[in-house]
């Protein structure tokens, strides 16, 4: 058995080498979230800007559109692909609903 009390040095050493090992640790963290951090920043960077206008596909294959949107509207489906303006403007002069919500057809200055 052994009945000898660490000294004080040892213990220092001793608490040295776990805070070495803590901050080892916490670089490695720290340089992993910098790298999660730079992909996401190149990620953002290469994403294609949000189109202007969106044209929202019914459901099934060949169902007419149902609605014109403002490209950044929070209502627009899964089904909604991004138009240019003439589009957009030709699908309203066609009778395509404008969404109630975003009201693109005042954005285009077409109005009912």
């Amino acid at each position: 058995m052994n009945d000898q009390v660490p000294s004080r040095l040892e213990l220092l050493l001793f608490l040295e080498r776990v805070q070495e090992r803590d901050l080892a640790r916490t670089r490695r963290w720290i340089a992993q979230e910098q790298r999660r951090e730079a992909e996401r920043q190149r990620g953002a960077a290469a994403r294609p800007p949000d189109p202007d206008w969106l044209i929202e596909q019914s459901i099934g294959r060949d169902a007419p559109p149902v609605y014109v949107h403002v490209g950044d509207c929070h209502m627009a489906g899964k089904r909604s692909k991004g138009v240019p303006r003439n589009v957009a403007l030709r699908a309203l002069g066609d009778g395509i609903d404008a969404c109630p919500h975003c009201r693109p057809d005042s954005r285009l200055g077409v109005l009912d």
